[in-house]
């Protein structure tokens, strides 16, 4: 180690997946980490977020747990969007033995500061939106920003979300789509909805053909005066969104939102009516084909939605970016202290992480099949949702939300002896 330059790593973009590959990667003294992040100050748009044993699990990891509160979704409801009928009660299959925080659903905000508060001070450069990527060969990669200033790293960490710059330039040929779905999400305060029944007791899906509501606490109301609850209105079939324009966090009216849920039981058009105008904010999902590879270059990794650009990631997208970057800084330690390039670290990467992404499109992909098998038999839509929970709602994800993304680091290890 004596006499080794450092490693330059260039992170880019500051959300949770970004946060947590610099907290992970600041804690090895060969590497020099910079996070360049687009805006002017710490953000984070949307609602709530859920988090479960694997999220626990890489938070612990990371030293960030310790703060992140919200609402648990221990008893949640599957109902008929138009009649209320419920339809399954379940204790959700992340809350086990495997850790006694179970799932909760947590303001975003609460993540991205407990994050935020482990990254070193100085790390992080703000208002630096990264407009060009150039592959150096032997020296790097040059990064140029819209300020004209340029840096050049050796290793390039790209976490920067759906709409990835990086990817961009690695892959000019990879076009993102709108899929024909919004999600219209607002948090409001619990006591504006208490007067309607049923709405706030439970975390509840409310299930339409053309759409769904989501509705879920994000606070513990054992530490706030004031605890908030998330509504998310989700549309299947919304006009199309040019993919240069992204709908992400705009403002919605309260028109448009009840528009979306006009025949829906009333309890939720009431739920979406109580919310103050201004409020609501809309996001229009976009996605890509499936990437073959998630490193290039031999020195740029792609990690969270970067690197699989699918709409929807089961709820747990924010966590499998923060085991990317885990897994990318154990593999760069491993690979320094065995004196191998970090080339060598990006193939570790990419051979621990790949499979897991293929794991998901293959389940993904499972869900469509019997989804339209389902709606091809023409059954009664209540018998057509029964099906639909009882055959894959919450069957056989326990890859996803009991991952022990330590455990699995190890069982790499082990392996590579066993090689050798």
């Amino acid at each position: 180690m004596v006499g080794q330059a450092l490693t330059s790593v260039a992170i880019v973009g500051g959300g949770p997946g970004g946060l947590a590959t610099a907290i992970a990667l600041s804690g090895l003294p060969f590497l020099k980490v910079t996070l360049y992040e687009k805006n002017t100050e710490p953000r984070e748009a949307g609602a709530g977020i859920s988090l479960s044993t694997n999220a626990w699990r890489v938070l612990d990891l990371l030293g960030a747990s310790d703060g992140v509160e919200g609402g648990s979704k221990s008893n949640t409801h599957q109902r008929n969007a138009y009649t209320g009928r419920v339809l399954n009660v379940t204790h959700h299959p992340e809350n086990s033995a495997a850790d006694s925080r179970g799932a909760i659903r947590a303001r975003r905000t609460r993540l991205q500061s407990a994050l935020l508060s482990r990254v070193p001070e100085g790390l992080i450069q703000f208002d630096k939106k990264v407009v060009s990527l150039e592959n150096l060969s032997d020296h790097g990669v040059r990064l140029v920003f819209q300020d004209q200033t340029e840096a050049i790293a050796d290793i390039v960490v790209g976490a920067d979300g759906l709409h990835s710059v990086v990817r961009r330039f690695l892959l000019p040929d990879h076009q993102l789509h709108f899929t024909g779905n919004s999600a219209f999400r607002v948090l409001v305060p619990k006591s504006h909805l208490a007067h309607i029944p049923d709405i706030t007791t439970t975390t509840s899906w409310w299930w339409g053909e053309g759409g769904h509501v989501y509705l879920s606490d994000v606070d513990d109301e054992g530490e706030t005066k004031d605890p908030r609850f998330e509504i998310t209105v989700r549309s299947y079939r919304e006009p199309q969104v040019s993919g240069k324009t992204v709908f992400w966090g705009i403002p919605a009216t309260n028109e448009k939102v009840g528009s979306r849920v006009e025949k829906f039981d009333q309890r939720i058009r009431d739920a979406v009516s109580a919310v103050t105008e201004g409020e609501w904010r809309e996001f229009a999902t976009f996605a890509g084909p499936r990437l073959d590879k998630i490193t290039h270059w031999g020195k740029v990794a792609l990690i969270g939605d970067a690197s699989h650009p699918l709409s929807g990631a089961f709820g747990s997208g924010a966590t499998f970016a923060m085991e990317d970057g885990w897994i990318l800084a154990r593999a760069l330690e491993f690979t320094r202290f065995a004196s191998h390039p970090a080339r060598d670290a990006l193939q570790i990467f990419e051979q621990i992480r790949a499979p897991y992404y293929a794991k998901m499109y293959q389940h993904l992909d499972e869900i469509r099949d019997k989804t339209q098998q389902l709606q091809a038999q023409e059954k009664d839509f209540d018998v057509f949702l029964q099906a639909k929970i009882d055959s894959f709602l919450y069957r056989d994800k326990d890859f996803i939300y009991q991952n022990d993304i330590k455990k699995v680091w190890d069982d790499y290890l082990v392996a590579e002896q066993t090689r050798l």
